[in-house]
């Protein structure tokens, strides 16, 4: 079997040239690009068929073939024919409903793409934070912070070392603000003498 290296060769062009739209912001360009890509796949496929030949019916002939061509790669390249229009109608469709929103033709970063982008490989700190204080369902911090054990083995305990660090806390603050009150008076009184 001989490969006709003018077909593969636009097979490779016409695949370089849409992965090169793919790789475009604007959502017909990306359409234009898997159009092109899978117009260029669908001509490997077809080279990778082997040459022409009769059809694939007992009886029938064409030309001088000796041999039937395979009906293989025509029946894979009309199902790809079929999956890049309905790819291509969902992407039209997503790009009405885009230019409705936004009237732009592009399609915007994404803002927990771009954190990432900007996070440092090499400080841990800068990673999400994905600790036990978040709360599965809402990803919000709870109010009991690392003290939460969602597999609710020890939440009582949690509960009674939150109300008892928020009792701590306030005492701590009432007694501070009684020390400042005193203070202050005792300021006046020395300056009243």
């Amino acid at each position: 079997m001989t490969a006709d290296f003018a077909l593969l060769l636009l097979a490779g062009i016409l695949c370089a040239a849409g992965v090169y739209l793919l790789l475009e912001r604007a959502i017909i360009k990306i359409l234009l690009g898997i159009m092109i890509m899978s117009n260029g796949v669908n001509l490997l496929i077809l080279a990778a068929g082997g040459p022409p030949g009769n059809p694939p019916i007992r009886g029938r002939g064409w030309g001088d073939n000796t041999a039937d061509s395979d009906p293989l790669s025509h029946a894979m390249i009309l199902t790809a024919i079929v999956i890049t229009a309905g790819v291509g109608a969902f992407i039209l469709a997503m790009a009405y409903r885009s230019y409705q929103f936004t009237t732009m033709d592009e399609v915007a970063d994404d803002a927990e793409d771009a954190k990432i982008a900007k996070r440092s490989a090499l400080d841990p700190a800068s990673a999400p934070d994905r600790d036990a204080s978040d709360d599965p369902t809402t990803g919000m911090p709870t109010e009991l912070g690392e003290h939460v054990d969602y597999d609710d083995e020890d939440l009582e305990e949690a509960e009674a070392e939150y109300e008892a660090e928020a009792q701590a806390k306030a005492a701590a603050e009432a007694r501070l603000k009684a020390l400042r009150k005193k203070q202050y008076r005792d300021d006046d009184e020395e300056e009243v003498k």
